[in-house]
């Protein structure tokens, strides 16, 4: 059996160090992580009536209100390129991918308090876990969108194969913001709760539901400043065979968002000893 022998001397003294440790443990939790996928999979929907569908329903629900809503007269939506069904449709299915890249990271630890307080593993493995439920989750979404898209006849065109490229985007970036916010999530549950309210006025400045504001003013310029705006737009207009816009945004949001990630890693790394510490005490 392998011996690891624990020093006082800390790795943050040689960067390459510390990204070397990083990466070993990334590779050495994939198994575990794949384990616990399965685990948490089966687990989620083993004793539903309904199982997988509940991948789908919020968004459909959503998209359900946002038609009526404009349908009635309501809620005046502007024009949309695209099938307002369709434009709806996909906009809450990827933002239901982001929801839940943000949310993998800390429900990934929180659920694993039990084994982090009594077993030594590598901590990525619970990131990795979260990545691959995220991504059974998506591919659900993602199935149904591509389901959806002859009924309205659109056709994605060449542009379908840029859009596992919009769709990783999203989830790195959902991903660095919540492995960013984890540490504090675990120490107080406030975050948690916040978080719901916070992603639904981040969602209405999104064009999620809401095409792009035209002119001038101070919704415009929210949602042109909004990083999660290229995202959305991007991997919609793949989706669906239009011109992708914000393509330098695009590429300097994800940019920003490796930095996050691996700034993030290094602050969950750094605080999972003193979080384990107090989950013990």
């Amino acid at each position: 059996m392998k011996t690891t022998i624990y020093t006082p001397d800390s790795s943050l003294a040689n960067p390459f160090v510390m990204a070397k440790a990083m990466a070993k443990d990334l590779w050495a939790g994939r198994e575990l992580a794949w384990r616990l996928t399965v685990r948490d999979v089966s687990a989620q929907y083993r004793q539903s009536f309904l199982g997988i569908l509940w991948a789908l329903i919020l968004p459909l629900a959503n998209t359900m209100v946002w038609l009526f809503l404009n349908g009635s007269g309501i809620v005046a939506i502007q024009e949309t390129p695209i099938p307002y069904p369709v434009y709806v449709f996909a906009g809450t299915m990827l933002w239901a991918i982001f929801m839940d890249s943000i949310n993998a990271p800390m429900g990934q630890t929180n659920a694993a308090r039990g084994m982090l307080a009594k077993l030594n593993f590598p901590r990525e493995a619970l990131l990795l876990a979260g990545i691959y439920r995220t991504l059974f989750n998506a591919s659900i979404k993602i199935a149904l969108l591509l389901c959806v898209l002859p009924f309205f006849k659109v056709n994605p065109g060449w542009g379908l194969l840029m859009f596992p490229v919009g769709v990783f985007a999203i989830i790195l970036t959902g991903t660095a913001i919540g492995l960013f916010i984890t540490p504090m999530g675990m120490l107080y549950s406030d975050v948690g709760r916040a978080l719901p309210m916070v992603m639904q006025f981040l969602m209405y400045v999104t064009p999620v539901v809401f095409p792009m504001p035209q002119g001038g003013g101070l919704v415009a310029k929210i949602f042109v400043l909004n990083p999660v705006t290229p995202l959305i737009l991007n991997a919609r207009a793949w989706l669906t065979g239009q011109s992708p816009e914000f393509v330098a945004t695009f590429i300097g949001v994800n940019l920003a968002a490796l930095g996050l990630l691996f700034v993030s890693w290094v602050g969950y790394r750094l605080s999972m000893p003193i979080l384990i510490e107090r989950m013990s005490a």
